[in-house]
């Protein structure tokens, strides 16, 4: 497995390139809308299908989960889960917050075995794969050893589309203004997640995404020594559009924090 991921990392690396190249090319233009408040843009699709075509020759057994669809080859064992650009709005609007996401799942067990995440403009490769701890490029990282919530750093995102837990949603942002370090909506919950490993951040909480959006990002967590839930504490997170990830220490503190105000929605 280690030399599947060395292998992801060099591509990673060169689709990176491909849309570091074309910040500077793409314009109005070039966005579509694929519903509300979507965008994409043919960066997206283009780094996909470069992404689609080199993880193939990679693993060629696998089947892929991706974003734009470029491939719905479905893996008897293996599926990559790729986004080839978590944070269009970013990056559409000039803001260097925005990256390449790339998961594997063991199909059998339902677990992510190996998760990269490029944050380009930073130059910053965040790794592992299973076996191995969690690395921000050559340097082992560690989730943070923060032990209260009120102490804490969160990171979220505000959904575009689904608003049906908006008023919920905003009235937990409020309590936290009140009990935690600050709140930080950075847009790309990949980043996010990656953030949390590396422990920028002490929690990240969304609900809403794909499993594009976290499937390497919370494996990173994981691999650090961090904790991830669906919000009804359960490990439905990945397809279950619920997602709470933190540093373990404050897990259990913030879990029954957030469930006060936004209920899960699934049955455990």
């Amino acid at each position: 497995m280690e030399k599947i991921l060395q292998q992801v990392i060099n591509l990673a690396r060169e689709a990176g390139k491909f849309i570091k190249e074309q910040n500077s090319i793409v314009s109005s233009a070039d966005v579509q809308t694929k519903g509300a408040h979507d965008y994409v843009t043919y960066v997206d699709k283009n780094t996909e299908k470069m992404l689609v075509n080199g993880l193939s020759k990679i693993l060629p057994e696998a089947g892929f989960i991706a974003e734009e669809g470029t491939s719905s080859k479905k893996g008897e064992r293996y599926n990559w889960i790729i986004d080839p650009l978590d944070g269009t709005t970013n990056f559409i609007h000039k803001i260097p917050f925005y990256c390449i996401s790339i998961g594997l799942e063991d199909v059998v067990s339902g677990k992510i075995v190996l998760g990269v995440i490029f944050h380009i403009d930073m130059d910053e490769m965040f790794y592992s794969c299973e076996g191995l701890p969690a690395f921000l490029n050559d340097n082992k990282i560690i989730v943070s050893d923060i032990r209260t919530l009120d102490n804490s750093l969160l990171a979220t995102g505000f959904p575009y589309h689904d608003y049906e837990r908006l008023p919920e949603y905003m009235k937990f942002l409020e309590y936290t203004m009140l009990h935690s370090s600050g709140v930080r909506r950075l847009g790309s919950a990949a980043l996010d997640l990656a953030y949390v490993a590396c422990g920028r951040c002490d929690v990240f909480y969304e609900y809403g995404l794909n499993a594009w959006d976290i499937a390497a990002g919370t494996f990173l967590v994981e691999q650090a020594g961090g904790k991830v839930s669906d919000f009804a504490g359960g490990n439905n997170f990945l397809h279950g559009r619920e997602i709470i990830a933190t540093n373990n220490n404050v897990h259990s503190e913030f879990l029954t924090s957030f469930t006060k105000f936004v209920p899960s929605k699934l049955i455990r």
